[in-house]
C-alpha cells in the first residue's frame, strides 16, 4: 500500500529573536531553533501514526508541517502523491478540506464567542457550497455521531458552557465535517479527565473505520499509543531515532532513548520497583543541539562514536529502524 503521507528531509529553523544589546554584540549572526532536523517518515492509508517524545522533541512542530499550517524550511511533503511544500497558499486550499487537525487543548482553539454549531459548521462554510439549512442539518448529524447530545439543545451553546469532555467531542466533530483523509492529532486527550480519555480514545477508533481517516496522533505517553497506533515514531530533539511496529517497538525497543521512554511508563502495581536507570540530564537546546546522535549526552550506553557524526537510520529487524550505532 502507498503512503498517503510522505514527508522526506523536512527541516524546519526558527529565527532566535534577540535583543538589542545581543544583536549589537553578536553582530549579524544569528541563532536558530532546529525545531524539526532532517525527518523522512510515511504514513499508510488508515494508518494511526504515533509521533511520540519529550515536550520540546518537535513532535507538534511536525504534525503542523505536514498539513503546512507551518511552512517548512526545507523538504518535501507529499499528500497522495502531491507535494505541498511547492503550493502556494492559495493553491493549498484546494486541500484544506481533506487535511485537519485536532488541536491538545480545546479550549484556546475554540472562539468563546462562537456558538458550538457554528464552530462545527464553520468549515462548510468556507470549503462548501451548502446552505445555511443545509450545514444545520450536516452539523447535527455529526455532533450525535461524536455524543454531543441531544444535538438541538448543545447546538445553541457557547464553548464556556461545555465540559471538558464535550469541548473535546466539538473539536472532533469540526474536523470531521469536511469528510476528511487526514487527521493530525495533537496530544487529543492531554486537556479531558481521566475518567473520559478512554472514551475519547475509543471514539477516535470508531470515527477512524467509520470515515476511513488515516492519524498521526501526537503524544508523549506510550500507554496511550499503544492503544490506538499501528506504527510508532520516536521523536528526540527534532529527530526520528526509531521506528516500527508498535508491538515490536514495545517489545524489542532498539534506540537507548525508546527503552528509557517505556521505562518510564507508570505501572499499575504499587509492589514493583523501577530497575532501570533514568537518563541523566535534561533535554539539550535546539539552539545549539549536541554534535553526533542527540541524545548521547544523556546515554550511559554512549561511546566516543556516538559523538561524530550522526547516526544513520537502519533496520533492525523487518519494519523496524533504529538510529543508534550499538547493537
Amino acid at each position: 500500500m502507498e503512503d498517503l503521507i510522505r514527508v522526506e528531509n523536512l527541516r524546519k529553523e526558527f529565527p532566535v529573536q534577540k535583543s538589542f544589546l545581543d544583536q549589537l554584540f553578536a553582530g549579524k549572526e544569528k541563532g536558530f531553533v532546529h525545531a524539526v532536523d532532517d525527518v523522512t517518515f510515511g504514513i499508510k492509508k488508515g494508518e494511526v501514526l504515533g509521533l511520540a517524545g519529550e515536550s520540546g522533541s518537535g513532535k507538534s512542530t511536525t504534525g503542523r508541517l505536514l498539513i503546512r499550517l507551518l511552512d517548512p524550511t526545507s523538504g518535501n511533503i507529499y499528500f497522495d502523491g502531491e507535494n505541498l511544500a511547492d503550493k502556494s497558499p492559495k493553491e493549498m486550499q484546494t486541500f484544506r478540506s481533506k487535511m485537519q487537525v485536532v488541536f491538545q487543548d480545546p479550549n484556546s482553539s475554540l472562539s468563546p464567542r462562537m456558538r458550538v454549531g457554528d464552530a462545527i459548521g464553520h468549515p462548510l462554510k468556507i470549503h462548501t457550497d451548502l446552505g445555511v439549512e443545509e450545514r444545520k442539518r450536516k452539523v447535527m448529524e455529526l455532533m450525535e455521531r461524536v455524543g454531543l447530545s441531544p444535538a438541538e439543545f448543545l447546538y445553541y451553546k457557547y464553548p464556556h458552557q461545555l465540559s471538558g469532555g464535550q469541548s473535546q467531542r466539538v473539536v472532533l466533530a469540526r474536523a470531521l465535517v469536511t469528510n476528511p483523509e487526514f487527521v493530525v492529532a495533537d496530544e487529543p486527550i492531554a486537556m479531558a479527565d481521566v475518567s473520559v480519555r478512554a472514551m475519547i480514545l475509543e471514539l477516535m477508533k470508531e470515527l477512524k473505520e467509520e470515515f476511513d481517516l488515516t492519524y498521526l496522533f501526537v503524544t508523549h505517553d506510550l500507554s496511550t499509543a499503544k492503544y490506538i497506533c499501528d506504527r510508532i515514531a520516536i521523536m528526540y530533539l527534532g529527530r526520528i531515532v526509531e521506528i516500527g511496529n508498535t508491538r515490536e517497538l514495545f517489545d524489542h525497543p532498539h534506540h537507548p532513548y525508546t527503552k528509557a521512554l517505556l521505562a518510564a511508563v507508570p505501572v499499575p502495581d504499587p509492589t514493583q520497583r523501577r530497575t532501570e536507570e533514568i537518563p541523566r540530564g535534561e533535554i539539550p537546546s535546539a539552539i545549539d543541539p549536541p554534535a553526533g546522535c542527540h541524545f548521547h549526552p544523556r546515554c550511559r550506553y554512549a561511546t566516543e562514536a556516538c559523538s561524530k557524526g550522526r547516526p544513520p537510520m537502519r533496520e533492525v529487524s523487518p519494519g523496524h529502524f533504529s538510529a543508534c550505532i550499538l547493537d
